[in-house]
Parts: structure tokens; sequence; C-alpha cells
């Protein structure tokens, strides 16, 4: 890389890229796996290694199916300092098939590739079909806390998740702010999705009640449309003054429908965590959004 300190880790410094004339399609085998669901990342970055200043255009395919795709002009902070991309899906087969596929002359290009082995019941999957379901990250954000997790810092996940900071997504009038705990939290790193607990030790929550008006909190994701989006929320009574069920009570709106109302304290108690998912069927929009609205205290989000 042209300038290698400004990458954290090893594997970050270097890059492979594909000419095109070893062929427009070019693959890593992954061999001697057993079969189970595992999580996909890898790690891609331009930083003009060949004084083009042209990041290419390509595909990433793993068993034949295109999950990724890389289209010029790139943002130039991705450009410049790279992003890391997952998925998790089942490898039924004895071997994990990674394909990268050229886009006109443009040579594909990788730094790293990471397997990691999950749970085969991870994430719905016998709700949504583990067999034959890819599930794509378009957003894994903690709450209140700046990106943790492998390739960002020394905190562990067991299923390898990285976590971006949720303060790039927040959108609204509302003013946030963020609260944290260094006590445990029960019910974490719990089959069979294993959410780590650093996840529930901070959490974003409005600067006004519900009581005082405009305790809302919102988020939107850029998305792509007609796909299904399985949306996971993540929950933890961590702020001290609330003690009892009936003092923090929001609903739940995903793309302006309003599909639950929590109470944290009554669902799990304090310093606890407490999961809700909902899967939205083919979105024709391009964004997804989430918003808590409060209806008695602040509403709070820990991911």
């Amino acid at each position: 890389m042209s300038e290698p300190l400004r990458f954290r880790h090893g594997h970050e410094k270097t890059l492979r890229f594909f000419p095109i004339s070893s062929g427009k399609k070019n693959c890593y085998t992954v061999p001697n796996l057993p079969p189970s669901r595992y999580l996909l990342r890898t790690f891609l970055v331009y930083d003009n290694y060949d004084g083009r200043s042209h990041p290419p255009s390509f595909d990433v395919a793993v068993a034949a199916t295109v999950v990724f795709s890389w289209r010029s002009p790139w943002p130039q902070s991705l450009a410049r300092n790279g992003a890391y991309a997952d998925l998790f899906a089942t490898i039924a087969s004895s071997e994990a098939l990674i394909c990268f596929y050229s886009f006109a002359t443009d040579p594909p290009v990788v730094s790293s590739i990471e397997l990691f082995a999950a749970d085969p019941a991870s994430y719905d999957a016998a709700a949504i079909g583990k067999n034959d379901i890819v599930l794509v990250n378009y957003g894994r954000l903690s709450c209140g806390s700046n990106q943790w997790g492998p390739g960002f810092s020394n905190d562990s996940d067991r299923f390898g998740r990285s976590w971006q900071s949720d303060s790039d997504f927040r959108t609204g009038r509302s003013k946030v702010r963020a609260v944290s705990t260094r006590s445990g939290i029960s019910g974490t790193e719990q089959k069979p999705n294993y959410f780590p607990e650093k996840l529930y030790q901070s959490a974003a929550m409005t600067a006004v009640t519900a009581e005082e008006g405009d305790g809302v909190l919102e988020y939107e994701l850029s998305v792509d449309a007609k796909l299904d989006y399985l949306v996971w929320l993540h929950f933890a009574e961590i702020e001290g003054r609330v003690r009892r069920v009936g003092e923090r009570v929001f609903d739940v709106y995903i793309n302006n429908d309003n599909l639950t109302r929590i109470d944290i304290y009554k669902q799990v108690g304090g310093f606890a965590a407490f999961t809700w998912h909902h899967t939205v069927k083919n979105l024709s929009s391009s964004v997804l959004s989430v918003k808590l609205v409060g209806v008695v205290g602040a509403p709070l989000i820990c991911g």
C-alpha cells in the first residue's frame, strides 16, 4: 500500500489485485470445511496502489451468488481508508468458493478474507431458511459508542462481527445523549447468536422524555430495494434511575409502521439484554428507517 502507516492491522496493509490478463473470474477455494453457517468478512481498499486514481468496478460471489458489487467511483473515504464487508451464509459442501469478477477492464482487489464458524441456528435460520439464504450486512450498529470489534479494536465477538458507531446513521431533530456502564449485563453471549456483553453496555437515548415532548430517536440506513431485510434491535436498561415497570416505554416504527411497544424493564428487568427482531418483506424503498417514539420516559437503544 502507498501509505501503510495509515492502517492499524497487518492484513490491511497489503492487497491482491487480479489483472485482466488473468481472466474475468478469479477465485479462492477454502477446503476442508465442516458444513455449517459461516461469517465471511472481507477488507477492501484501493489507496491508489496503481497510481491511476481509478478505483475498480467488480463483483464478489460466494458459491456462484453475487453478494457484493463495487462500482467506481468509490467514495473517497472508502478508497483511501478501506472498508469491511461481511455476510452470513450456510456452506453445505466441504469447501468455500469465493470469486471476484472483473467489470469492463478493471482488476478486482482484496486485502483480506476471513471465515468464522457460526451457530447453524443463528439469525432465525429455521424461520428464514438456513441453507438457501445469504444474509448480507447493511449495518451493524453499536449505539452510544465508537466502532469496535475485530478490525477496529481488541474487543471480542464470538462470530467475529465488527460493530460501527451509530452516530452517522442518526437522523431527526431530537437531541441524543450516550449512556454507558461497566456493570455486567445478564443474558449476553447466549446461543444461537452470541451477542457480546459489550454491545449492551452502551446506549443512545433522547435527551428529553416523551412527557417533555419530541422524545423520538431515529435512524436511516441505505439499502437496496426489492429485497427482504432482517432487523434486530438490542436493548438493556442500563440507566440506574429506571427501576420499575412502566418508567420507560416506547413504540418501534420501521419505515413508518408501528410494530411493537417495548418496556425493557418489564421484559427482562435491569442490566439484562433484550433483543427484538422483525423481517421487512420486499422493501420498496432504498432507505430503511427505524424510529423509537417515547410513550413514557426517553427511548433508549443499545444496537
